[in-house]
């Protein structure tokens, strides 16, 4: 479960951890009373994400709310607290959330080398008890490359890869992306002619 890392403090409670929180200046997942420091992302992470956001914001504004890695989700109302890079939410009970949101449909996680197995991982196995939660995407940081993962209707999770090109479906929300879109101006990281990265 862990990522970045742990601050030594006493466990606390959620709420002393909502409480503590906003008084820090770096933001902090929560599981089971320890904390764990956000580290910070790539330049083409912030990218990406920040691609993602435009792209969605407008088809979705009036009906689904578009949050950034600034916006915690509760996989219950007493945790775990995580920091999904972007996360949409069409519930009504998200809408005015001060603290956390707890019913998103879809939520995006751009991944990085240091993180990828995390969020392949633990990450979506906390995310798969939102019940709410429709569609799980991974977006490479690396290369241009989204894969999907999709509640289907007895609940099962489909795999849907896509590549440079490609049109990305986004089911639960009833809108189209393009991959090209996605990864616009963003700068990746060049291999040389032996396949090693510089």
């Amino acid at each position: 479960m862990k990522q970045g890392t742990a601050r030594v403090v006493p466990p606390l409670t959620p709420q002393e951890y909502l409480e503590w929180e906003v008084q820090q200046p770096l933001r902090y997942e929560y599981f089971n009373g320890e904390l764990f420091a956000m580290a910070g992302g790539t330049l083409p992470h912030a990218d990406i994400a920040l691609n993602l956001a435009i792209l969605l914001r407008e088809p979705l504004r009036g009906r689904c709310k578009v949050r950034n890695s600034d916006a915690k989700v509760g996989i219950t109302d007493s945790g775990p607290f995580t920091y999904p890079d972007l996360s949409i939410s069409c519930d009504e009970r998200d809408r005015t959330a001060r603290q956390f949101i707890r019913y998103p449909c879809v939520i995006i996680e751009v991944l990085s080398p240091s993180r990828s197995a995390y969020d392949r991982g633990n990450k979506f196995a906390l995310y798969r008890r939102l019940s709410t939660l429709q569609e799980y995407v991974l977006v490479s940081s690396e290369t241009k490359t989204v894969e999907i993962f999709r509640r289907d209707a007895v609940g099962e999770w489909r795999f849907i890869p896509y590549s440079e090109g490609d049109t990305i479906e986004l089911m639960s929300l009833g809108i189209t992306l393009s991959l090209n879109a996605i990864y616009e101006d963003v700068v990746l990281e060049l291999e040389d002619e032996g396949g090693e990265k510089r």
